[in-house]
Formats: structure tokens, C-alpha cells, sequence
């Protein structure tokens, strides 16, 4: 699938912040108490993996 740089670019934008997002998350469990909260920065790395994994697809159909 031919994609403009345009969209390529932006897909690599939305999976740089995402991964720094998910970095955020994982490394503040460790300061967080709260088994609530903890729940949720759990639910948000499995979330982001996810996000992560289908812009990887995108970006693999990119380049082709």
C-alpha cells in the first residue's frame, strides 16, 4: 500500500510518543503504591504493546 510521507511520518510520531508513554508507565510502577493505579499503568503498557505492534505493521507496509 503506497502511503504519503506526510502519513508515515505522523504514524512515526504517534509510535515515538507512545513508547515514551509506555517507558513513563513502566518505570514509575515501581514508585506507585496504589493497586488501582497500578492496575491502570498495567492496562496502559498492554494497550500501548498493542498500539505499538499494529503501527509497526503499517509502517513494515510502508516500505514496501
Amino acid at each position: 500500500m503506497n502511503y504519503a510521507l506526510h502519513e508515515v511520518l505522523e504514524v512515526q510520531e504517534m509510535a515515538a510518543f507512545k513508547t515514551l508513554c509506555m517507558s513513563k508507565s513502566k518505570t514509575m510502577r515501581a514508585l506507585v503504591t496504589d493497586q488501582k493505579l497500578l492496575d491502570i499503568m498495567q492496562q496502559d503498557v498492554k494497550t500501548s504493546t498493542r498500539q505499538l505492534q499494529e503501527f509497526s505493521s503499517i509502517l513494515s507496509k510502508a516500505q514496501q
